[in-house]
């Protein structure tokens, strides 16, 4: 496995409220997780930056390798405590009333992926030649999509796209998606914000995977696309692939 962590501010916003990262630990697993944060004043920075900390420090606690219940039971236990913490922090600090953070994060083996979300960031699994989103968003307009109160094109321009109904620490308790997959060689985990999908379409994202390019190629080319659409948001990208492919020469 193979896996990059990509973050851009994008072209209108002052500052970075996206947070994340790809580590292997020493069994040769990987985490690979994103964070946008919301809120108020640099709230949002402070949620989405907490998360990372407390996320990597869960991990290089870790000594365990895992099977899949174990994986699901690590991050179901980890994301929740992580929400207490950042729901107590804000409580305790009035200049971070109402900050948040969406989380998406991935436990990745050579066998198998385990992976939880709260809120709208996604994880998508790319597998002979097709990209599959495999998260739910949490958010107003998908709920009332599902509900059959809005097509997905009347969705794609609601004016409160970016109402979520789940984000870490802003309730005290929170309920957390946690799933687990299969996936073999040649197939690729993309985890990333809405400053992405915003932007470009998961038909526009599969071309892009299905390129020879390295990772980090394929990471900045997804990023300069978006950017080229508007780049109004923050984008941020962890992308991992369970092979190596031949890197063209470009």
């Amino acid at each position: 496995m193979e896996g990059i962590f990509l973050t851009d501010i994008g072209k209108l916003r002052a500052h970075n409220e996206d947070n994340g990262g790809v580590v292997k630990d020493t069994t040769g697993q990987l985490l690979a997780f994103v964070a946008d944060g919301m809120g108020g004043h640099q709230a949002g920075d402070v949620a989405s930056a907490m998360a990372k900390e407390k996320l990597l420090n869960f991990w290089n606690e870790n000594n365990e390798e895992f099977n899949p219940k174990g994986a699901e039971k690590w991050l179901l236990d980890r994301v929740k405590t992580i929400n207490d913490e950042l729901f107590d922090y804000a409580q305790n600090n009035p200049n971070c009333e109402g900050m948040g953070t969406t989380l998406v994060a991935a436990v990745c083996s050579e066998e198998f992926v385990t992976y939880s979300n709260v809120g709208d960031s996604r994880v998508y699994l790319f597998e002979e030649e097709t990209l599959k989103q495999m998260t739910d968003d949490h958010s107003l307009v998908r709920e009332l999509v599902r509900s059959g109160q809005l097509t997905e094109e009347e969705a794609e321009h609601h004016p409160r796209k970016n109402v979520l109904l789940r984000a870490l620490g802003t309730e005290k308790t929170i309920e957390v998606d946690v799933e687990t997959i299969s996936w073999k060689s040649g197939s690729a985990l993309l985890l990333c914000s809405d400053g992405l999908t915003n932007k470009l379409s998961d038909l526009e994202i599969q071309d892009h995977l299905k390129t020879e390019d390295s990772i980090a190629k394929i990471s900045d080319d997804l990023v300069k696309q978006a950017n080229d659409y508007g780049g109004e948001d923050n984008i941020t990208i962890a992308l991992v692939r369970h092979e190596t492919k031949e890197v063209s020469q470009s």
